[in-house]
């Protein structure tokens, strides 16, 4: 199958190829709803030492910058209580950790989560987080921009492959929140 964007040898529906996804992305795929057929979501195999964006563009086509995405997963703090919460914005931004997710999650203080918590609250491997199979008590916290792309290329839940998603599957997600400027 061709790839709605970017130029890959290898893509395929995401629900054809749940053995190269990790648990949680498998098991979101699996029980996918809403208004985007799971097949609509499309898994491509990458290299994983092309993984992180500024090397992945070089590698598979600088174009795909502008519909690249990133998830990065966030701790909020206020009176001793920590939540943690994930931001999907595009790779060309930065997430406004102190102010619209500080904000937004209505606490004191806020930012990155540390690694081994991203990984080990996710079951994902650091660098190819996705909003695609999150904790479900977890907002999930998404740019407008995203949401507005046809397709939008995110992790896998590994740092070997990406998921294609059409861009409004992000509204879609258990405790999705698009907010205006979240990516600056």
């Amino acid at each position: 199958m061709d790839a709605p964007i970017g130029h890959f040898d290898n893509a395929r529906p995401a629900p054809a190829c749940l053995d190269e996804l990790t648990r949680p992305v498998a098991d979101a795929v699996r029980h996918w709803s809403g208004s985007v057929p799971a097949d609509r979501i499309v898994y491509v195999d990458t290299d994983p030492e092309w993984a992180d964006t500024a090397v992945f563009v070089e590698h598979y086509g600088r174009d795909l910058l502008e519909t690249s995405a990133n998830c990065v997963v966030v701790a909020g703090k206020r009176g001793g209580e920590t939540s943690l919460a994930a931001c999907v914005v595009l790779s060309t931004t930065r997430v406004d950790v102190n102010g619209v997710v500080r904000r937004q999650l209505g606490a004191r203080k806020a930012s990155f989560a540390a690694m081994d918590t991203a990984v080990g609250e996710t079951g994902m491997e650091y660098g190819g987080i996705t909003p695609v199979g999150l904790p479900a008590a977890w907002p999930v916290l998404v740019d407008s921009a995203v949401v507005d792309l046809p397709y939008v290329l995110v992790g896998s839940g590994r740092r070997r492959g990406k998921l294609l998603v059409p861009g409004k599957a992000f509204a879609e997600l258990p405790g999705a929140v698009v907010l205006e400027g979240l990516g600056v």
